[in-house]
């Protein structure tokens, strides 16, 4: 993964409702994108704006079907963006141990 992708998913999963309408794909098959702005209290220009963010991070995949547009969580990136991320703090080999 390069930096690039790995700073765009970083910025997307840090805001809040962004990561909660991404928590809601990846719990579903697929969701339309008029039934993510019903589950959430805000404006509908704003879930785009999250949707974009999620896709250009490479999180989502947007599928069109007549006017419709249909998203999925893509968990095999949120996978790699995980393992790059204990890759840089240097925890790929071994599993965080909590002290007591």
């Amino acid at each position: 993964m390069d930096a690039t992708q790995f700073q765009r998913i970083a910025k997307a999963l840090a805001d809040p409702r962004r990561f909660e309408i991404f928590e809601e794909m990846a719990a579903a098959d697929e969701l339309s994108c008029g039934r993510i702005v019903e589950r959430f209290p805000v404006a509908q220009a704003t879930v785009s704006h999250h949707i974009k963010e999620l896709a250009d991070a490479g999180l989502i995949e947007i599928r069109p079907e007549g006017q419709f547009r249909y998203c999925r969580a893509r968990t095999d990136v949120l996978e790699q963006y995980i393992a790059e991320l204990r890759r840089r703090v240097g925890r790929a080999k071994s599993p965080v141990k909590s002290k007591r």
